[in-house]
């Protein structure tokens, strides 16, 4: 599968930005197509969800609606009916950035310099296990 530099990253993390799950598209794919990947694989459903505008869709705000889950996604600028979100927990969005900084840090990831999907996301895998490492032998 092609990849290259425009495979995309999305990520779901907890409360405190702690990575658990990670979900890769790649070509010119709206960030809206992860959304039904990462949806079904927590074990508990969150209360809400903080999304970038690529995430601004009706079918998006109706699942998260039919599960009980307050959707903090800004409205896109070319969306005609104005849609109201809680800034303030958006805010919080800012936990889910840093999950990513590490990551970048690794020149191929920040980059994108893989031509495949699948050894970009290897290489994600062992950015990810360098960076948990450092954490298990500070322990």
């Amino acid at each position: 599968m092609r990849g290259g530099f425009t495979s995309k990253l999305h990520g779901l993390a907890d409360a405190l930005g702690r990575p658990f799950a990670l979900h890769l598209t790649v070509g010119a794919a709206a960030g809206c197509r992860a959304y039904a990947a990462l949806i079904g694989l927590p074990e508990r459903a969150p209360d809400a969800s903080l999304a970038d505008k690529g995430y601004d869709a009706d079918a998006i705000r109706a699942d998260l609606a039919e599960r009980n889950i307050e959707a903090a996604i800004p409205r896109r600028s070319n969306r005609r009916v104005k849609i109201e979100y809680d800034r303030t927990l958006y805010k919080q969005r800012k936990r889910i950035e840093r999950m990513f900084g590490p990551l970048k840090s690794n020149r191929a990831i920040a980059t994108r310099y893989d031509q495949l999907a699948n050894s970009f996301l290897g290489m994600v895998h062992i950015a990810t296990i360098r960076y948990w490492l450092k954490f298990v032998q500070a322990a």
